[in-house]
């Protein structure tokens, strides 16, 4: 049950909700729904890990199981990023749609099992990963993104201590032979990875 989010077609029964939220400064709705990660309110650390985000406009980005949509569609809004969002779960993706659409913002927006869907490569890539997912689905994040990044672009993730925080940044200095613990919050990590060579 704990897993229902990280599902390609949730079959829980709808329960659509609008949140109205400041996010990066701005003033953002989204609507949620039932059978997505977070729907009534914008997790905590998806909070933490947008405040650790300064990119500039027109930089690429690549956000890895994007839900309903809220740090993509925030980074497009407020930094003027170029947002690809990703994610299995359609009904997730159907959000986010309508999300983008109500902030005023064009990212492209597709289904993807992780990378399995995505091409080129990105100055950014962002994950909140999904951790009820297990261990493996999370090193998929870490692993897949390196081939994805820019020579100089990196990878910033949250995740919490007790959910695998210092596994995941041995995975990434493993991957990346970097890892910079940005900030911890209450319990959660941001770790980047920037791919040097």
């Amino acid at each position: 049950m704990a897993n229902m989010y990280y599902a390609e077609n949730p079959d829980s029964a709808h329960d659509l909700h609008e949140l109205k939220v400041t996010l990066l400064g701005e003033s953002f709705s989204f609507m949620t729904d039932s059978g997505v990660f977070s729907k009534k309110m914008i997790d905590f650390g998806s909070q933490v890990l947008l405040n650790c985000l300064d990119f500039k406009e027109g930089d690429t980005l690549l956000d890895v199981g994007c839900g309903y949509g809220p740090l993509g569609i925030a980074l497009s809004k407020v930094q003027g990023v170029e947002a690809t969002m990703v994610d299995i779960n359609n009904r997730a993706l159907e959000l986010a749609e309508k999300n983008a659409t109500i902030n005023h913002v064009t990212p492209s927006i597709f289904q993807s099992n992780l990378y399995e869907k995505v091409g080129g490569i990105f100055n950014h890539i962002i994950s909140n990963p999904p951790i009820r997912a297990g261990k493996s689905v999370v090193h998929e994040v870490l692993e897949g993104a390196y081939n994805h990044l820019v020579y100089g672009g990196d990878l910033t993730i949250v995740i919490q201590k007790k959910q695998g925080a210092p596994s995941a940044k041995a995975k990434m200095e493993d991957v990346f032979g970097n890892c910079e613990v940005v900030k911890k919050d209450k319990g959660y990590y941001i770790l980047r990875s920037i791919k040097e060579n």
